[in-house]
């Protein structure tokens, strides 16, 4: 079944002055997707949101949601999406029902469809029983939830995120998730932003910008088996080994190994193709003073973050 694209970004270019925040960025995000836009700090992120919502408009190139310019025609676009920004931005001391009644009047939400739709959010979002408490004493999970909750009365058919989770706790992490996965099996398109890894791997397809570029585009799989991130003539192995940290700079010097991280007491190492598991472990047992079980391993998304960041870094 073919679906449309919801939202098309053609050449987006933006400056600021000397500055070039986004350059001749592409792609598209189609209908019921959820898209991960990722990269570090500063890389243009937050101002392809802003332009996508039609809060900003871009020094070059053009983009389109649900069929409305962004630049063009702003006012359809801002009536037919949600957005959450980065920082929580509501009213700390309004309730929080006076928060989505606010926001639902923003909206053009009145009389009976306004308290209902703020009834059905409520409860949807678990909120009611939050409902006469100031928004300002809510936990930050709590808070997040309440900001979703305020971008959804007049059901928007695409939401743009910035980061929704950062800065609360796992449980309050998964639990959003598992609000717009529901979201997402409703036919909406979700536009996320976020640094944590476990997050971007729920996401139908991600994009990599690193400080303007558009670096990487596709499913997590496309993105995993990008030969910048196993090269001909490389393969990953794991072990696991007490310490393992605080011996990843001899395990570096090793001349098979190419790469490599820790991630808790299991080292993960890119190495040459050309050595044989006994011959690999005989030297990592000499270095290590252990015997060590070697199994074959993938590479993460940190693995294809990291080498596309290099690579870009290596061409500046």
């Amino acid at each position: 079944m073919n679906r449309e694209a919801t939202i098309s970004v053609d050449s987006i270019t933006r400056t600021f002055g000397p500055i070039t925040a986004l350059k001749e960025v592409s792609f598209e995000v189609l209908t019921g997707d959820i898209f991960g836009f990722l990269g570090p700090n500063g890389s243009g992120k937050s101002t392809l949101i802003r332009i996508l919502c039609g809060m900003l408009a871009p020094t070059g190139g053009s983009a389109s949601v649900l069929g409305f310019d962004s630049a063009k025609e702003p006012e359809q676009v801002k009536r037919r999406i949600g957005y959450v920004p980065q920082r929580f931005s509501l009213y700390p001391d309004l309730t929080v029902s006076e928060n989505m009644q606010f926001y639902a009047s923003l909206y053009g939400l009145r009389g009976q469809q306004l308290h209902e739709r703020i009834g059905e959010v409520q409860e949807r979002m678990q909120l009611s029983q939050f409902s006469d408490q100031l928004a300002g004493t809510l936990s930050g999970g709590w808070k997040q939830r309440l900001s979703l909750a305020c971008a959804m009365p007049h059901n928007p058919q695409v939401i743009f995120l910035d980061e929704p989770t950062a800065g609360i706790d796992p449980v309050a992490r998964s639990e959003m998730w598992d609000i717009l996965l529901k979201l997402a099996g409703e036919g909406k398109t979700l536009f996320v932003t976020t640094h944590y890894m476990d997050e971007a791997e729920r996401c139908n397809r991600l994009g990599y910008v690193y400080f303007s570029r558009l670096l990487a585009l596709g499913t997590t799989e496309d993105l995993l088996s990008l030969p910048v991130v196993t090269p001909q003539g490389a393969r990953w192995v794991e072990f696991f080994h007490r310490g393992a940290a605080q011996q990843l700079p001899r395990l570096l010097e090793l001349p098979p190994v190419l790469k490599g991280t820790v991630y808790g007491n299991t080292a993960h190492l890119q190495v040459r193709s050309d050595i044989s598991d006994v011959e690999l472990a005989r030297m990592l047992a000499g270095l290590l003073e252990s015997e060590v079980a070697l199994r074959a391993a993938h590479p993460t998304l940190s693995d294809v973050f990291v080498a596309l960041t290099r690579e870009a870094d290596a061409h500046v």
